[in-house]
């Protein structure tokens, strides 16, 4: 918000104690137009310049969240995405400040076109991004973009602090560090406000479109419109008009971008996920897109033909509403959830990751009390094929992914209704830090853990394949528990998943689960890697308690564990850890 601090006042201001060198210096700087406000708006013009300061810092932390947050869902790597954001911000702060000592002239109306320029980038700087991403190169452009916008941005917010303070100086006269000290506690209690606000109100409440222009909204109110009325003798008439008309424009043009954001993101989803998406939403935590037919394959015609009525009222009583209107669609295509954009499912295939991933952990010993760590319901439905399970605690960050599962015709139906199971508490919490904080299981720990998260190669997954998450998720187990984790293709993710394990105390077994065709890519499907764990040495096998998978058998899975050892590298991978 504030890199530099203010020089001495521009002039004399109002409370100079010689009334004859007050009517002088208001007589020439008029004449100047180094306008004053007028006495009746002598008295609140300094706290109204203050709050005009404290919304302006607000507007701009918001910005800058807008832009680490949108980069770590575009491009991944959120370290990266945060460090090149606010390095470039601050830089660009720094050009903005030397640059606003040429503006210092006319400092309200510089003040006034610069909030109104910091509105318009500011506002739609997240329609921006995305369509960069959706219809350009994903990654080059849209750093590309980054970069670009938060510089922008950057200058824009650098230079509101030196005309704040000669505007604050103009109104009254009094030494620098006390203007300044006031100026400094307006923006920053502002940048907490914008802060807290971004996460708990913004996102939660308009998601980041929206949210973006809202703020460009309030920021081209509350810093331009403010300042130009408090100091509208400075500019000529005819600058005072077009000021006014550029301000009116950019909350005309932010309007009109709000109107038309639901088709700009549904045509931008069209550009990147197909004419089949149905259901699309930004939660707190990830953005969620489904697509395919609404109903279960097997539906028979007549239930496919659902009057417009029933799909509207089955529409408004969705738990995560889309943020706007659905696309058509024509069932032909499969049913696939993406998260992120990452494909986390297709309807014809996941059955076999789901099955590789569950079945093994339950084939012998212990399984009545069973942990699920994530919260797509399609691992928690081949555990509740066992028989021996009494109880399933499931733990999902995002409740709006549970909530969509529940409430979607083809999903619940994919599931098999496993979150409406009586023996399914659902958590909504971080696994990690349930993991960490969770002290129930410590009296009854459970007899099998199903890590069915995003593993290393995931955009956000790294800490969820890390020594620590694996040493977290040991100490739930019972004596003879096991674990098991999925960690994406044969690879260093899956090796390093493995030394973890085993850096965590427990011994492994690497496996692969059954390839074949992928209906959603048309491409042959690699066998997807897994590891199972335990404090003693795991044996692959099928259960007798629950039907036969449909893609293993427990002949095959011993096979794939032999010929997968031969290909564990000379050189293993050092294990993932928070600070590695």
């Amino acid at each position: 918000m504030i890199n530099q601090s203010a020089g001495p006042p521009v002039q004399p201001g109002l409370d100079s104690e010689d009334p004859a060198l007050i009517g002088q210096i208001g007589a020439r700087a008029i004449r100047a137009r180094d306008a004053i406000p007028s006495g009746r708006l002598r008295r609140p013009a300094r706290p109204l310049v203050l709050l005009a300061a404290f919304v302006c810092a607000a507007c701009g932390l918001v910005y800058e969240l807008e832009l680490v947050a949108l980069g770590g869902y575009l491009l991944g790597d959120s370290v990266t995405q945060t460090s090149v954001v606010l390095s470039v911000m601050v830089f660009a702060m720094g050009v903005g400040s030397l640059l606003a000592k040429r503006m210092a002239r006319r400092p309200a109306t510089a003040f006034a076109v610069i909030e109104c320029a910091l509105a318009l980038v500011g506002g739609l700087s997240v329609l921006v991004l995305y369509s960069c991403w959706a219809w350009l190169d994903r990654y080059g452009a849209t750093t590309a973009g980054l970069v670009g916008m938060t510089f922008v941005i950057g200058v824009l917010i650098g230079a509101e602090i030196p005309l704040l303070m000669t505007l604050i100086q103009r109104i009254r006269r009094e030494d620098a560090g006390r203007a300044a000290a006031d100026l400094f506690a307006a923006d920053y209690v502002g940048a907490l406000i914008g802060g807290l606000a971004f996460p708990f109100l913004l996102l939660p409440t308009f998601g980041q479109a929206a949210g973006a222009l809202l703020t460009g909204a309030v920021n081209a109110v509350a810093g331009a419109a403010v300042v130009l009325w408090l100091f509208r003798e400075e500019p000529p008439p005819r600058a005072r008009l077009l000021l006014w008309t550029g301000c009116g424009l950019v909350l005309a043009a932010l309007a009109a971008a709000a109107a038309f954001t639901g088709a700009i993101e549904r045509a931008a989803r069209h550009a990147l996920y197909g004419t089949q998406v149905r259901f699309a939403t930004q939660s707190r935590f990830q953005e969620i897109v489904l697509s395919g037919p609404a109903r279960p394959a097997d539906a028979t015609s007549a239930d496919a033909a659902v009057d417009a009525a029933s799909a509207d009222a089955a529409k408004a009583a969705r738990r995560v509403p889309p943020r706007r209107g659905t696309a058509p669609f024509d069932g032909t295509a499969p049913l696939e959830l993406l998260l992120d954009g990452r494909l986390a499912v297709c309807g014809p295939d996941e059955y076999r990751d789901h099955e590789a991933l569950v079945h093994p952990a339950l084939a012998s010993g212990p399984g009545a009390r069973v942990l699920v760590l994530g919260g797509d319901g399609l691992a928690l439905r081949e555990v509740l094929r066992h028989a021996r399970v009494r109880s399933v605690v499931v733990v999902e960050q995002d409740p709006a992914l549970p909530a969509l599962v529940r409430d979607d015709p083809a999903l619940s139906a994919l599931s098999e209704h496993a979150f409406d199971d009586p023996r399914v508490r659902l958590v909504a919490a971080d696994p990690l830090h349930w993991l960490r904080s969770d002290r129930e299981s410590a009296d009854e720990p459970f007899d099998v853990v199903v890590s069915d998260l995003p593993g290393a190669e995931g955009r956000r997954g790294e800490k969820y394949a890390s020594l620590e998450f694996y040493g977290l998720a040991a100490r739930h187990l019972a004596p003879h528990g096991r674990l098991a984790v999925r960690t994406g293709p044969v690879g260093p993710a899956l090796w390093s998943a493995e030394a973890g394990l085993r850096e965590a105390g427990l011994r492994t077994v690497p496996y692969e689960g059954a390839g074949g065709p992928h209906h959603c890519s048309g491409e042959p499907l690699p066998g997807p890697a897994f590891v199972l764990a335990a404090r003693e040495q795991p044996v692959l096998d099928l259960g007798t308690d629950a039907p036969a998978p449909r893609s293993l058998t427990a002949e095959g899975l011993r096979t794939a564990a032999r010929l997968l050892a031969d290909r564990r590298p000379s050189e293993v991978p050092a294990p993932i850890t928070l600070l590695g």
